[in-house]
């Protein structure tokens, strides 16, 4: 029982921070749609979908350097590709429901745009998370047993990178 409680901690703290990260990505990808929709003639998709590729960026960051920083560092190269794949097939969810809300029901308002925008983020976050979680940012293996002399661990803790 012990095991698990710790468990919904850890999974808890990680929703928290990839919330925290998430929600000021959701501010930059709503405020670099709407400053590109004001400042230019484009299309409202294409202006989606630019606020969302700065968002990407923003959230790449925020993900590697703050909720995933515990994570397995070790494969980047696998970590960004991965992380673009995702990334690219959320930016897909997110818009394709601007576009149906905006060229299938006529809904282009600048409030329903921005509603539907908002509506695509949330349901792509879900996508996001998940694939984040589970594919991009790798839990390092955990150790168990209790703690004894010559460095063992106690159950549940990562173990310690040994220095060569």
């Amino acid at each position: 029982m012990e095991q698990g409680s710790s468990g919904l901690r850890r999974l808890f703290r990680e929703v928290a921070k990839f919330g925290a990260v998430g929600g000021a990505g959701v501010l930059v990808n709503l405020g670099v749609f709407n400053l590109v929709r004001q400042a230019t003639d484009l299309q409202v998709v294409r202006a989606s979908v630019i606020a969302t590729v700065v968002a990407i960026v923003f959230n790449y960051v925020g993900f590697r350097y703050f909720t995933y920083r515990d994570r397995d560092k070790s494969r980047r190269t696998r970590e960004m590709s991965l992380f673009l794949l995702f990334s690219v097939i959320g930016l897909v969810i997110e818009n394709g429901v601007l576009y149906t809300a905006t060229y299938g029901f006529g809904w282009d308002s600048s409030l329903q745009s921005n509603i539907f925008k908002f509506l695509g983020i949330g349901i792509a976050t879900l996508f996001r998370f998940w694939s984040y979680r589970t594919w991009v940012f790798r839990a390092l293996p955990v150790r168990e047993g209790p703690v004894v002399a010559g460095g063992a661990t106690m159950a549940g803790e990562r173990p310690r990178q040994r220095v060569p």
